[in-house]
């Protein structure tokens, strides 16, 4: 079986049996780390620092994976655990959450007179990233999850324990916010 392919419950039964309890992890981060790590770099924003907080969010699994129940899957559970290591790091180092854009993320759109012909995308990624940095931090989370994961509502509904309603609020907020700071600046 590819290693890409395991089910959460063909890992979770791997993991309950202590002789391929280690290869059942090796498959979860080959399976889920690329993932969690962009999870983790949009919100810390360094490389070194995401990696140290990618190896926490992995330490923690660990500890834990045996109290996994599969009521949500496994990837959500991981995702919840790297959002709140993530926080958890930006919050104990006092610093402000940053994001990695590239242009080919960028969806949010203006009319073409609403910005300057001249603006490169660089500068144009900083004005967002500059918005999005402006949003209360409920929907600058929801934006992030949204936008740039390209979460579906539930999934991201089960992880910050909230409605799907809420969450659509938050995001259309957020939209509105962004593009306003935009085409005002």
């Amino acid at each position: 079986m590819n290693e890409n392919s395991y089910t959460d419950e063909a890992i979770m039964a791997m993991f309950a049996n202590p002789k391929t309890r280690e290869a059942a992890f090796r498959i979860i981060v080959k399976q889920f780390g690329t993932q969690l790590y962009s999870r983790i770099r949009t919100i810390v924003g360094s490389h070194d620092e995401t990696d140290d907080v990618l190896q926490n969010t992995f330490i923690k699994a660990w500890r834990s994976l045996d109290r996994f129940r599969l009521e949500s899957s496994l990837y959500t559970w991981l995702f919840r655990i790297t959002t709140n290591e993530a926080l958890t790091y930006v919050r104990r180092n006092n610093k402000a959450v940053a994001l990695s854009i590239n242009d080919d993320e960028m969806k949010i759109t203006l009319p073409v007179n609403d910005m300057e012909s001249s603006e490169t995308g660089e500068e144009i990624a900083e004005k967002l990233q500059s918005a999005v940095e402006r949003l209360p931090e409920k929907q600058k989370l929801v934006f992030q999850m949204k936008y740039y994961q390209d979460m579906k509502y539930d999934d991201m509904a089960s992880i910050l324990k909230t409605s799907v309603g809420a969450l659509k609020a938050s995001y259309h907020f957020a939209v509105k916010k962004i593009e306003n700071f935009l085409s005002i600046r």
